[in-house]
């Protein structure tokens, strides 16, 4: 898992308190202190990056002195890349065995396919049948379908 020993935000009553004891008793609160204290480590982490990288960049990962950080683009990976050795300074000052930095770009959230999609233009016997669907609806004379027969 990681060397250094998970820290815990500290609940502020005692009611929730019991309830987050319970959450993390073990076994099956390993992967809720894991995740807590990952991201406290990527709170600490976070300050030692450029002030826009930091907005595109999580860690996501520590284990066998290696950080893993995600990034939304490709050009944001490339810029981490370059600060590599200052953060793995940060994270050995925080009391990590860091050695290596691997980053990883995460897929682009997709808009709804409805949004890429450009409007087809009608052939004219749609637009003709379009018209005529039009008309009957304002003619008050028309008499709906269920009259002819």
């Amino acid at each position: 898992m990681s060397d250094s020993k998970p820290r815990l935000p500290r609940p502020h009553s005692s009611t929730p308190r019991a309830a987050l004891d319970a959450l993390l008793a073990e076994p099956a609160g390993g992967p809720i202190r894991r995740a807590l204290w990952l991201d406290e480590l990527d709170r600490r982490l976070r300050p030692h990056l450029p002030s826009p990288l930091a907005a595109h960049a999580r860690l996501a990962n520590y284990e066998c002195g290696r950080l893993v950080f995600v990034v939304d683009a490709p050009v944001w990976r490339a810029k981490l890349r370059l600060v590599a050795p200052e953060l793995l300074d940060a994270a050995r000052s925080v009391g990590l065995d860091a050695a290596e930095l691997i980053v990883k770009t995460t897929a682009p959230a997709t808009a709804p396919a409805q949004s890429h999609r450009k409007a087809k233009p009608m052939s004219a016997v749609a637009q003709q049948a379009l018209q005529a669907a039009l008309a009957s609806l304002k003619d008050p004379d028309h008499s709906g379908p269920e009259d002819a027969s």
